[in-house]
């Protein structure tokens, strides 16, 4: 889920990767005699919290050569500073699954789920490869990508599409088998409740060394402050609801990736998390001398562009976007603790410079962040 805004990519896994494909071709050959799978790559520019695995499968069926293009996920492993402390591959199959049959969202194709780790030391997922391009974290594709290239237009129509995706996935209809699964184990009164009561339990798991953010506290006391009266329905909560998470052809979706943090809760979850996370990017670029895409993803655009197409009109916006600010800061925490594991940083003096969007965080909780970006 996380992104880096430097050059390089940080250390994210320890695992052999020659050992991890001769095993993975065992155990697809129960499911396939006979398959032999290429070499293994990994993605290079996003997606750093789970290890993502790319290789293609060949097979013979019905006396034909079939070749397929596959995608593995799998729970860091325990020796690489994982960045959360639990992988649930269980509700994230299950999460994809259910947004690929019950809406005309591009979901990749669910493959298999081994939750059996006795094959490659962990359960692992496997889903169908699908065609596109992302905008990258590294560099950010505020600094240099296809995307900065595009015309204002296309930028545009990127945005519009991307909300759309949020608005046919937030009307999956969902079972209490569904909600069993997705909601946060947390106790709490509604689901964002619980949604935010998760987030203390993990910032409590990141601060188990001592090292202790006052600004993460100082947020979170300011949410509660500045509750929402009204909540809104419970839906399905994609959870990392960015543009970088999606693949795009022609400027739509062709794939939604990355469902690791599913949940449910309120809409206005996912549209917090995919504005607020386009200007953590953007509020870097003139720190480079670089213009960014400030038009995009603009507090009031996306509003008005969710209830265009769904009649839900967001509500409560800027406490979303801090509550994903708050969450993201949560994350880059923990970055910065695996960074000093592996040598690749040394921990600041104030533990609170680890989050590199303190003051935008800051910002918001003085009321003044928005002011320029609605």
């Amino acid at each position: 889920m996380e992104m880096n805004t430097a050059a390089s990519r940080p250390r994210t896994s320890t695992r052999d990767q020659a050992q991890l494909q001769r095993d993975l071709e065992a155990w697809l050959q129960q499911h396939l005699p006979g398959a032999r799978i290429s070499a293994l790559a990994s993605p290079e520019s996003n997606g750093m919290s789970s290890e993502t695995l790319l290789f293609e499968v060949g097979f013979e069926q019905d006396g034909a050569e079939q070749l397929l293009r596959c995608v593995a996920r799998l729970p860091p492993d325990a020796s690489s500073i994982p960045v959360f402390p639990v992988y649930d591959l269980h509700k994230q199959f299950h999460a994809m699954r259910i947004a690929r049959e019950r809406s005309a969202v591009p979901v990749p194709r669910m493959l298999w789920h081994e939750p059996d780790s006795s094959w490659l030391g962990a359960p692992f997922l496997v889903m169908e490869r699908a065609d596109g391009e992302a905008p990258p974290d590294v560099p950010p594709y505020v600094f240099d990508s296809w995307l900065l290239r595009a015309s204002p237009e296309q930028q545009m129509q990127l945005q519009d599409s991307s909300v759309a995706a949020l608005v046919r996935l937030h009307a999956i209809g969902l079972s209490d088998a569904d909600r069993e699964l997705l909601n946060p184990a947390q106790d709490g009164a509604s689901p964002l409740r619980r949604h935010v009561a998760a987030q203390r339990e993990y910032y409590a798991w990141v601060c188990a060394d001592g090292i202790r953010h006052p600004l993460i506290e100082n947020a979170f006391e300011w949410l509660d402050a500045n509750w929402p009266r009204e909540e809104g329905a419970e839906v399905l909560s994609w959870g990392d609801a960015r543009i970088g998470n999606i693949l795009f052809s022609d400027f739509k979706p062709s794939a939604v990736l990355d469902w690791e943090m599913a949940a449910t809760g309120p809409r206005e979850l996912d549209l917090g998390w995919m504005i607020y996370l386009h200007h953590f990017f953007q509020d870097f670029t003139p720190l480079v001398g670089l213009p960014g895409i400030p038009g995009m993803m603009r507090l009031d655009a996306v509003a008005a562009s969710y209830e265009k197409l769904s009649a839900h009109q967001p509500r409560d916006l800027e406490f979303y976007a801090l509550y994903a600010a708050l969450r993201h800061g949560i994350v880059m925490a923990r970055i910065g603790r695996r960074g000093a594991h592996f040598g690749e940083s040394v921990l600041p003096p104030d533990p609170d410079d680890m989050i590199p969007h303190r003051a935008a965080i800051e910002a918001m909780m003085e009321g003044s962040y928005w002011a320029t970006r609605r």
